[in-house]
């Protein structure tokens, strides 16, 4: 196999393996069923420079105050962002004990977390770990958790937080302090801001190493930096600045191509009937193709707000609806959505509707029709009817045209968005639009 098949080999097996947690089907990617937030982490487009798996520059990467395991003055750090419901973080952890066990006093290992958004027990996991740590048993219970990612419930995690022999009284009360959860949100500023958006993710003395990677891999990246770092401490550096003497001239974030693949064309994406907000001669206008049953576009509800509420005036917002396959209550949800939006309902439905994701069968819908002041039998009839089915299948087939493949996927006046991205991505399109508007 050539080289360059290797590297066409490796980055897609990392971007859809490693980033979104378990491999798309074939099947998801030819008909479009995959989250967007999954689908977004692709092989770079054409004309983007690709990100390597394994990266020679060196990265700002802090300790803090994160779990560590090993010497202080260990002459090679090794900082990992992980999710503990990650089946390939799993299998990575195996790779990082190896490590451990080969390097000894050499190797210190550093954990941050970075629990992906489609994985609903990696945050509640991470709590766990470091209420565990509050009490001195950070390691073993990241063991546990790493031991178990598909039995990651609360009387499991409590389970395992007795195994490992916590005070369980004071590890529910730890597990709610916003410190804790202060600690994981910092440790996913700081993955974001070095790029690393999937998991597993490394930094070997500040070197990038992408997923779970065969122990080869890792070893001739620890062998290397041991080198340097031992070349460092003959020159009179002590050990335990050797990190820090290492990753001080290092770099905040890899350049901007790499974090983000070529962005594609502009689309002509008309807002029709959709249901609106915001005044329509606006000079940006947000079209959104959601489904109320996916957790993405339930994440990004609050960025929209926080979007509408930033620039009054100056952007509207427009809803249509992609209703995937895979989600049973999707459509009918969509449907009765429209019925809220033909009485003059529709915003106050849309956010009943994303609250509670997890009860949206008929006799639900039915009651939060009854909630936001809807006429119940209009509701029902429209229901009954299947009225506004024509309105939800022309957005379904206006998505694949303009090629919004997955949910939830934005159209920035045309400029696609795809997946539950960060407030400041949309602000700086939206920012650019708005100097393009402004000349």
């Amino acid at each position: 196999m050539s080289k360059s098949s290797v590297w066409v080999s490796l980055s897609v097996g990392l971007a859809l393996g490693f980033a979104g947690g378990r491999l798309a089907r074939p099947t998801e990617l030819a008909t479009g069923t995959a989250h967007a937030a999954n689908l977004a982490a692709k092989a770079p487009a054409p004309g983007a420079r690709p990100r390597a798996p394994i990266s020679p520059t060196v990265y700002k990467v802090p300790v803090n105050d994160s779990p560590t395991a090993g010497a202080e003055d260990a002459l090679v750090t090794l900082v990992e962002f992980s999710d503990y419901e990650c089946p390939f973080c799993s299998r990575a952890n195996g790779t990082v004990k190896q490590l451990q066990e080969r390097y000894g006093r050499k190797l210190r290992v550093v954990m941050k977390h970075h629990p992906l958004a489609n994985h609903p027990r990696a945050r509640p996991a991470a709590l766990a770990a470091l209420a565990a740590g509050e009490q001195g048993k950070f390691w073993e219970m990241h063991e546990a958790l790493f031991a178990n990612p598909r039995a990651l419930s609360e009387a499991d995690m409590e389970r395992y937080a007795m195994k490992v022999g916590l005070n369980i009284s004071r590890w529910n009360q730890d597990r709610a302090d916003p410190r804790l959860a202060e600690r994981i949100r910092q440790d996913e500023a700081l993955a974001m801001r070095l790029g690393a958006t999937g998991t597993p993710a490394f930094y070997v003395n500040g070197r990038f190493i992408s997923g779970a990677q065969p122990l080869e891999v890792f070893t001739g990246v620890v062998d290397e930096e041991l080198s340097k770092a031992e070349a460092l401490v003959r020159t009179g550096v002590r050990p335990t600045e050797v990190y820090a003497r290492t990753i001080s001239a290092g770099k905040d974030s890899p350049p901007m191509e790499q974090m983000m693949p070529e962005e594609p064309a502009i689309q002509q994406v008309d807002v029709g009937t959709a249901p609106t907000r915001g005044p329509a001669n606006a000079p940006v206008t947000v079209v959104a193709f959601s489904d109320f049953e996916c957790p993405f576009c339930a994440r990004v509800v609050p960025t929209m707000k926080a979007l509408e509420a930033a620039y009054p005036g100056k952007l509207r917002v427009a809803f249509k609806h992609q209703p995937l396959a895979q989600h049973a209550n999707a459509q009918v949800a969509a449907e009765a959505a429209m019925e809220a939006h033909a009485q003059g309902r529709f915003w106050e439905f849309h956010d009943v509707l994303f609250a509670n994701q997890r009860k949206l069968d008929r006799a639900s819908l039915e009651h939060y029709a009854r909630q936001v002041g809807l006429d119940v039998g209009r509701f029902n009839a429209a229901l009954d009817s299947r009225k506004h089915d024509a309105h939800v299948s022309a957005d379904v087939a206006q998505a694949m045209r303009v090629g919004a493949t997955g949910t939830p996927t934005f159209f920035i006046n045309g400029r696609p968005v795809t997946g539950a991205r960060p407030v400041e991505h949309f602000r700086a399109i939206i920012d650019d639009e708005l100097r393009k508007a402004a000349r």
